[in-house]
This record gives C-alpha cells, structure tokens and sequence, in this order.
C-alpha cells in the first residue's frame, strides 16, 4: 500500500456565520495556527472549502500539531486524517489503512460532499465504504453510537480520512475584535476573564498592580507566569508592573478605613485606562463576578464604572466561583493562582470594607487627593515585560 500523506484538517463555526468579514477573520485565523505551530516542523496552512488543511508533509510531530491547534481560538475541532485522491478506490485505501490493528465491534462511516457534482451522493459513498469495512473486520454499523467513527470529507482534487478529533475553543481568531487592558491580580478570576476576552478575538495587554517595597515582589512573580501561560493563546502579551505602594500610603493619610480599598479600585482602573489607552486598547476587563465578594455588590460595581471613560468589560459577571474554578483547572492557571502571595490589595485595607458606596460618599473621600497627579505616579512607574510564544520566537515579531 502507497504510504498516506498526512494531514491536519480544522474546522471552524462561528467565523463561517461572517459572510462579508469572513475572508478577514480567515486571514487572522490562518496567520495564528501558522504561529501557533511555527516552531514543530514543516507546516504549510491552506484555506480550503470550508476548512482549513495544514499539510505536515515531512512533518513528525502529527499529534503535537493537532494539539497546538487545539488551543487556537476560532477553531471547532481539528483532527490528523489521511489525503488521498477523490477515487473511491483511494478512499478504500485509507480506510483500509486507518482501521488496521483496531478492535472495534461496530462503526459509522460518515461522509461528506464540498461540492455536489460528486458522481456518489453522500448516502452513496456511506454504504459503499461500510460494506468495505463490514466485509474488512466484521464489525457492524451502528449509526446511533458506534465505537468507531470514520470521516470522509470529499473534495474535488483530493479527499480526507480520519476518525477521532479533538475539539477546538471555538470563538473568534484573536486580533479581529481590538485591544483590551485586564487588571490581573494574581487570583484565579482575572486570567479567566483575559482568556475569555481573547476567546472573542480580543487581543490583551496585562496590567498587574504590586506594593514593593511594602510588600514582597512574590505577586509579580505569579503575574509573569499566568501571562506566560495566557500567551499560549495569543503569541505575544504585554505585562505592565504598576508600582501602588506609595499612592496607597497617600490614599490611607486621606481615605476612611471602610473605602479605601474601594479607592484602590478606582485608582487601578484610572491608571489601567491610561495605559491602556496608550496601547490602542478600546475597553478595560477585570474577573469581577456579581456577589462574589462582599465589595463586589452591584452598587459598588456602578462606583467603579463611574471612574472610566472606556467601557469595563466584565465575562464572568454571571458566573460562580465553581464554574471559574473549572475554566481555570482547564486553561492551566489554576495551580498558578493559588500560590501564595502578596497581593497589593492587602495593604492598608480593613477586615470589613463598605458593600455600598454612595456616589456622594466616594466623591468626598477622593476630593483630598490629586487624582491626576496619582494617575500619572502609577504611569509613570510602570515596567514594560513582553511575552512570545512560542519561545523559540522571542525578539522576533509576527
């Protein structure tokens, strides 16, 4: 039997429900997995009718590929399968190959058609491979749930065999839906909400808030390692290090105890908004979730809006602290966050902070303080840290 070329064929959903803006979010797509996988080996990305093809001709790390796209948003699912000509003869070929070796007592062949003019409708091409498989193993079909299911995508020059795939995040290829500054404490909420942010084809810059010398540097430590983690789905991630520890000790000589990690808030988000207007980012996210805390009531959520200009995105507003968990074990930032740390909100704040701030109450406890000046301080103090993925790529930029 020829040897079978092996392949890589992606599946995508949502950006297929584009129709006029589809060919830009294709291109952010194709030039993501090209990323995504530009350090293991030989791979050429093609668009093809309704999918995309990564051809691994020459290519020995099939299954480290698959998994790489795996965590590229915008794909549905991905899965290795055989190339072969649109002959049902070569199609047999590769069944023949992919069911080698595999005990199985029943399966399903399903087949499909890029194009109609195909001489065997899909009915067609289905019972005449699965009497092949059938007179092949013995096995039975079952339509309904098969132990084995064998894909058969028909194109017009070549056609794909495979079985199993591996599901993809879905969503939209990120860099088609702007810029956005997250604050990102080093919890388990923040990188959550990022990750979801980037799921909708936002591209993320990081602002992490620390207390050195007040407290020990151990906060940015874990902010370096989630964006390093994080930047697996977007390839290149900006962290910015803003220094709050005097602007806090300002705020303490001024602010009554109940508000002043409130003031903190709005100071994060002040600054947070300046930087991120200097990157191009069009609106701020946080991991806020309603209730979840005692300071994140929904009166005190509108306090904070009040402080921005730019809008707060919030994606985990109606989630609980289970449903975060779980996204966070999956995305790996799990085991990051729960390392203890030093955490600037710490610092200089009461047991009990207030659950419901009047516009009146936090307008006067701010009225002795020279925001703009404040502002300026955070900026000013920042460091710049930027992130590539993969590594290999550092320095380089796509």
């Amino acid at each position: 039997m020829a040897r079978l070329r092996q392949s890589l064929i992606v599946h995508y959903h949502e950006i297929s429900l584009k129709r006029g803006n589809r060919p830009l979010f294709l291109r952010h797509l194709l030039r993501n997995l090209e990323r995504a996988t530009s350090d293991l080996g030989p791979v050429s990305v093609h668009q093809l009718p309704g999918r995309i093809l990564l051809d691994l001709e020459g290519n020995e790390q099939g299954d480290a590929v698959a998994v790489r796209v795996s965590r590229v948003c915008g794909v549905a699912s991905a899965a290795l399968a055989s190339r072969v000509p649109s002959s049902v003869d070569a199609m047999k070929g590769a069944v023949a190959a992919l069911v080698e070796g595999r005990r199985f007592a029943s399966f399903r062949i399903s087949a499909r058609r890029a194009f109609k003019t195909y001489p065997m409708t899909s009915v067609e091409l289905n019972r005449e491979l699965g009497a092949f498989v059938v007179a092949r193993t013995g096995a039975r079909v079952d339509l309904t749930n098969p132990e084995l299911e064998i894909h058969v995508e028909v194109l017009p020059a070549e056609t794909f065999v495979y079985a199993g795939r591996v599901s993809g995040p879905g969503g939209l290829p990120v860099g088609t839906a702007g810029t956005v500054a997250a604050l990102l404490s080093g919890g388990i909420d923040s990188p959550v909400a990022a990750w979801r942010m980037m799921k909708r084809g936002c591209r993320v810059i990081f602002v992490h808030f620390h207390s050195v010398p007040y407290l020990p540097a151990t906060s940015q430590a874990k902010a370096r390692a989630l964006v390093e983690r994080l930047t697996e789905w977007q390839y290149r991630s900006q962290l910015f290090l803003v220094p709050l520890g005097e602007i806090q000790r300002e705020v303490v000589l001024s602010v009554p105890p109940p508000l002043r990690g409130f003031v903190y808030r709005r100071m994060m988000v002040r600054i947070t908004e300046a930087i991120g207007r200097q990157s191009g980012a069009l609106a701020l996210t946080t991991g806020e979730s309603l209730g979840q805390v005692a300071s994140q009531t929904l009166t005190n959520i509108a306090r904070v809006n009040e402080a921005a200009t730019l809008p707060i995105l919030r994606p985990l507003i109606g989630m609980d602290k289970l449903e975060i968990t779980a996204e966070a074990q999956r995305l790996g930032t799990f085991e990051i966050s729960i390392e203890p740390d030093a955490d600037c909100c710490t610092l200089f704040v009461p047991k009990h902070p207030s659950t419901r701030v009047s516009e009146d109450e936090i307008r006067a406890a701010e009225s002795p303080l020279d925001l703009p000046r404040l502002i300026a301080m955070g900026v000013d103090g920042t460091r710049l840290e930027v992130f590539e993925f993969p590594p290999a790529l550092a320095g380089r930029h796509m």
